[in-house]
């Protein structure tokens, strides 16, 4: 993936926890945690970014599945829960 030149931000909807969240980074900062698409639209009107349309944009770096890439809280395997 190529990257957009530097006057632009560089957004990261980063691969999805076990929770199913997904942190959104501008670089090296941490913008949020978002649950849902709606969460990545809303952490980005907070950053001023809202003029990037989210599912669309090269600006922004998928990882881990793309915008309609949202897990659910995922089982832990049986030997993990015991203790």
């Amino acid at each position: 993936m190529t990257h957009p030149p530097a006057e632009y931000p560089h957004i990261v909807v980063h691969a999805p926890a076990l929770d199913g969240s997904r942190r959104v980074t501008e670089g090296d900062v941490i913008l949020g945690v978002a649950s849902h698409l709606d969460d990545v639209v809303r952490i980005l009107r907070m950053a001023d970014l809202d003029r990037i349309e989210v599912e669309e944009s090269d600006l922004i770096e998928w990882q881990g599945g793309g915008p309609d890439d949202w897990p659910g809280l995922r089982e832990y395997p049986e030997d993990l829960g015991k203790q």
